[in-house]
């Protein structure tokens, strides 16, 4: 019984793990020589929460230090941050200048902009004004388990995040990756398959900031857990009986 038992247990536990390349490898319709035209240049738009580092220089050293008043920074969960928040409402308040509505703007717009301003103003002849995104990140759950990875620059693609996070996991799914993003004041979803090529041109390839990357184990892991779990079961039950049979054993001696 218990040698029927094991060949069952283990036969449940070679198909349940049993692994083939079309499950895992990406990119599957692309060769050596292939290639995919892309149709779709992403810029980062800046939207509430984000952190924006604003630099501003000119030859006029004295002048130029009054809007660099947020360049300090401090410590937050190993990084530093520094710069303007955008609010809720997508203003940030600019040294001299004041309220400025930023959302929806890309870096290299908000740049123009306060450079044009500042010249238009008559604050300085000759300013060059630099933006970035402080706290870029993209956010991972599900299979793999939950992690934030944080991204330097602008633009980050999926696979580039997915680099950054280790890469996913060999029972991971590459056919049912979803991304949640908001959109609009509401939280949208897309399913891509990152074995296809077709994945380039999906507007949700190019990852925004603050994103969501939702991964989900492929079946035969959940039925390979679920046989370990009982496994484990019956070879407690298993060494119960065998200590019970030799307790009475020795009894009837």
């Amino acid at each position: 019984m218990k040698k029927v038992l094991g060949c069952i247990v283990l036969s449940l536990l070679v198909c349940s793990s049993c692994m083939t390349p079309g499950k895992v490898l990406y990119l599957q319709d692309m060769g050596d020589s292939s290639a995919v035209e892309l149709g779709n240049k992403y810029e980062a738009r800046i939207a509430p929460s984000d952190r924006l580092g604003i630099f501003v220089t000119s030859f006029d050293k004295e002048l130029v230090e009054m809007f660099n008043q947020h360049r300090q920074s401090s410590s937050y969960s190993g990084r530093g941050w520094y710069g303007y928040l955008v609010d809720v409402n997508g203003n940030i308040y600019f040294p001299v200048l004041g309220k400025l509505h930023v959302e929806g703007m890309t870096r290299i717009e908000l740049q123009d902009t306060i450079t044009r301003l500042l010249r238009d103003g008559g604050y300085l002849t000759d300013p060059l004004v630099n933006v970035e995104l402080s706290n870029f990140k993209i956010n991972f759950l599900g299979a793999d388990g939950g992690k934030v990875i944080y991204v330097d620059g602008d633009r980050c693609t999926l696979f580039e995040a997915l680099a950054l996070s280790g890469d996913l996991g060999t029972y991971t799914r590459r056919d049912k990756v979803r991304v949640y993003r908001q959109v609009d004041g509401k939280m949208t979803c897309r399913t891509l398959d990152l074995r296809s090529s077709k994945v380039f041109n999906d507007p949700y390839f190019q990852l925004q900031q603050n994103d969501y990357v939702v991964t989900q184990a492929i079946k035969g892991q959940y039925y390979r857990q679920e046989v370990s779990y009982w496994l484990s079961w019956v070879s407690a039950f298993t060494s119960i009986f065998s200590v019970v049979t030799s307790v009475m054993v020795l009894m009837n001696l």
